[in-house]
């Protein structure tokens, strides 16, 4: 038992999140620059980064009822991140697709919401711990859920997204990297 090794995740200066094409070479530790085919989505809530991980098992019972052993049947990595830059064309292209957002805030910006279905990305999320940095990259990573945006006077206009990590090549769905400061 050591308290050096309890830590907190924030987010590292100059950007936490950032999404890329799933064909960019991946950074493999925690302190390497990212490509500059990435983009940072801005400030997030405080609500941080939450990562779900969910495991399905399946119990195996023999005659009679007993549980004799059980079986994993499904493993989804799920994240969730609220983008609180709704002025931001690049959170914009993020949330409803690149194809579907035009222009800059200084020349005026459209959105067309459509049905089309969200690519899959690659994203990276850089935080600093305790003596540490953080990096999660999710290789191949897709919106599979928009929550509900509010427009309200005193609250950040936020979209509230649910994304899953898919299996890499390699058969990742995100990978860690931690190194002491």
């Amino acid at each position: 038992m050591d308290k050096k090794f309890v830590t907190t995740g924030k987010p590292a200066v100059g950007g936490a999140v950032f999404h890329g094409p799933t064909s960019a070479t991946l950074p493999t530790d925690a302190v390497t620059d990212l490509p500059a085919t990435f983009a940072d989505l801005g400030y997030c809530s405080e609500d941080g980064l939450t990562a779900k991980p969910e495991l399905t098992v399946q119990d195996i019972k023999a005659w009679g009822g007993q549980v004799v052993d059980s079986s994993e049947t499904e493993k989804k990595d799920l994240y969730s991140v609220t983008l609180i830059e709704g002025l931001n064309p690049e959170v914009l292209k993020y949330v409803h697709g690149p194809e579907n957002v035009r222009g800059t805030l200084e020349t005026g910006i459209e959105v067309k919401a459509f049905a089309s279905e969200h690519e899959y990305e690659s994203l990276v999320v850089d935080m600093i711990g305790k003596d540490a940095v953080i990096r999660h990259v999710l290789p191949y990573a897709k919106i599979i859920k928009i929550g509900e945006i509010h427009y309200k006077q005193g609250e950040a206009v936020g979209y509230q997204l649910d994304i899953a990590a898919y299996p890499d090549a390699d058969g990742g769905t995100h990978y860690e990297y931690i190194k002491a400061v």
